[in-house]
């Protein structure tokens, strides 16, 4: 069978059951279950740790109403984190390269932000498509144009996410491939190539967590539009 770069990105089966399910609900084994205690040792301090940081970052773009959503915010944003990580180990499989699903996140978040502003603010919320003072010729021009790019936004959440992790991923197999492929014929080229492998993996590490942060991040900036 031959096989080509993009085959890592399909999503994997066994006996016709979708293992990207199994992906997905992994990463919620790494966190810390309750406990009736405050702290029960190091490691899960410093998650609860990183947890409140990252939540408070979160949350400073956003007044006081929108700090309900930091529960659904942390959450996914701890989901992405992990997701994207645990997809950089070998033969393993990353489901935020997966259109469909970066969609499925993005879709009924930015979602809820237009409703939640709609019926709290309407007259605020739709005073974005048509700011005031202008002239009465631009106005049919400027709707279009403002909900154009609100429409736009969660298509490019889902795939500012899957493009960025999807070149990273093809750009680690491909420098791999080149490396053993030169390990035989020229092995100071394969040793270069090692290192801009090793440089690279460094790369898509931030880029991971740059990638699930920024996600998120815009998502909260959308809802501080509508509260």
């Amino acid at each position: 069978m031959n096989l080509t770069f993009f085959d890592q990105f399909a999503s994997p089966q066994l006996m016709g059951f979708p293992l990207i399910i199994i992906s997905m609900i992994f990463p919620t084994f790494l966190l810390p279950s309750p406990n009736s205690r405050w702290l029960t040792n190091r490691l899960t301090t410093m998650q609860l740790w990183l947890t409140k940081l990252m939540t408070k970052q979160l949350m400073s773009p956003l007044n006081k109403p929108g700090h309900k959503w930091a529960l659904i915010l942390s959450s996914l944003m701890i989901l992405l984190l992990l997701t994207n990580l645990l997809g950089l180990l070998p033969y393993t499989f990353t489901p935020t390269t997966q259109l469909s699903m970066n969609m499925a996140l993005a879709f009924p978040l930015w979602l809820a932000t237009i409703l939640t502003g709609l019926r709290n603010q309407p007259s605020t919320s739709l005073g974005h498509i048509l700011p005031e003072g202008t002239p009465t010729p631009l106005i049919p021009a400027l709707i279009l144009i403002e909900t154009t790019s609100q429409i736009i936004r969660p298509i490019a959440l889902g795939v500012r996410l899957t493009a960025n992790l999807t070149a990273g991923h093809l750009l680690i197999q491909l420098t791999s491939t080149a490396t053993i492929a030169l390990l035989q014929i020229f092995p100071a080229m394969s040793i270069a190539t090692f290192t801009i492998l090793l440089l690279l993996t460094i790369l898509e590490l931030a880029v991971a967590m740059i990638q699930a942060y920024v996600f998120v991040l815009l998502i909260s900036l959308y809802l501080q539009e509508n509260i």
